[in-house]
């Protein structure tokens, strides 16, 4: 049987922020990639690299000041780091997606709906206004907006959060995506909602058989939506696995950070542990490893050793000289 290529593969990806105050080292060396029908979940705090991975995908990052140093972003087999923004154009919306965190600075103020939705299905598809009107009805009805006829006059300030949201997501979808990168898609709504959405987001993924990035802090909505998960700290991928291993066996001290953080349901009143430190300057970075500032378990080496991302199991990449050294510990063990 042959293995299924990937339909995105990311390798050793820089991109740099060159500001006068120094580099600001935002991605530096991701390594990944998803297949078809797949939900990749990319993890950490604000500040570490999720957000510009994404942008850097699609061409997005601003320039000057930023740029994408070193790597390849290899989508369909073509590398998306040496295509023009006039060929990205054809791309962006059409074969890769993206939903925004937050849909009022995605959303045009002051177009309807309707111009905005049908204005980005005809920049991609052969289709008539009409045909592309009857497409944007179809769209807002299948992400659940009531009465879509109706509410293509609406402007974007005339839904509620959640509404936007879900509009966004139907803009997204309008091309019928390979891939859909969604960046804090919940972050700004309520539980429930939050629910309704992530629910949408695995119906749209069966019925269209899609790819999806799941850029978030949350834990609980990758425990719901992702097949594999990347923990990121200080543009470094730190940790790569399954979710369900992941949350059985995590290693790396910041993901055992993250995951102590999360609230339990227990009888005990409990204080939630906290990551003491804060993010480093990613103009500035330490020498070593990256987390050792912060950690609990930093040796002497992690001071000046910037590990690796290495296997230590099957489909379990992890960027810790701790595991490192306590397996060569048991190796020499009698």
């Amino acid at each position: 049987m042959v293995k299924e290529s990937p339909l995105l593969k990311v390798s050793n990806l820089h991109t740099h922020f060159f500001t006068k105050s120094g580099v600001v080292k935002a991605v530096d060396g991701v390594d990944f990639d998803i297949n078809p029908g797949e939900t990749l979940g990319i993890v950490g705090e604000s500040g570490s690299g999720k957000s510009i991975t994404a942008m850097s995908i699609l061409g997005l990052v601003p320039s000057p000041p930023g740029k994408i140093v070193n790597g390849e972003v290899l989508f369909k087999g073509e590398n998306l780091v040496t295509k023009t923004d006039k060929q990205m154009r054809k791309i962006r919306g059409k074969e890769i997606s993206m939903v925004f965190q937050d849909p009022m600075t995605s959303l045009n103020p002051v177009f309807t709906v309707e111009k905005q939705m049908v204005e980005t299905i005809l920049a991609h598809e052969n289709m008539s206004k009409k045909q592309a009107k009857e497409r944007t009805i179809e769209l807002l009805d299948l992400v659940g907006i009531p009465d879509p006829q109706k509410r293509l006059k609406n402007y974007p300030h005339e839904f509620s959060g959640g509404m936007r949201q879900r509009v966004m997501i139907a803009m997204a979808l309008s091309c019928n995506p390979s891939l859909l990168i969604a960046d804090e898609p919940t972050t700004a709504l309520d539980v429930t909602i939050q629910a309704q959405i992530l629910e949408l987001f695995k119906k749209m993924q069966k019925e269209l058989d899609m790819a999806i990035i799941m850029i978030t802090h949350d834990l609980g909505v990758v425990s719901e939506v992702c097949d594999r998960v990347m923990v990121m700290y200080a543009g470094k991928p730190v940790e790569f696995t399954d979710t369900a291993n992941l949350f059985d066996d995590g290693k790396h001290p910041y993901t055992l950070g993250l995951m102590n953080s999360i609230p339990k349901i227990t009888t005990d009143k409990q204080k939630l542990e906290a990551i003491d430190g804060v993010p480093p300057d990613l103009r500035a970075l330490p020498k070593g490893c990256s987390f050792a500032p912060r950690c609990k378990h930093v040796m002497e080496s992690c001071l000046t050793i910037d590990p690796g991302l290495k296997a230590i199991d099957d489909n379990h990449l992890v960027r810790c000289l701790l595991y490192e050294e306590s397996e060569s510990k048991k190796a020499v063990t009698p």
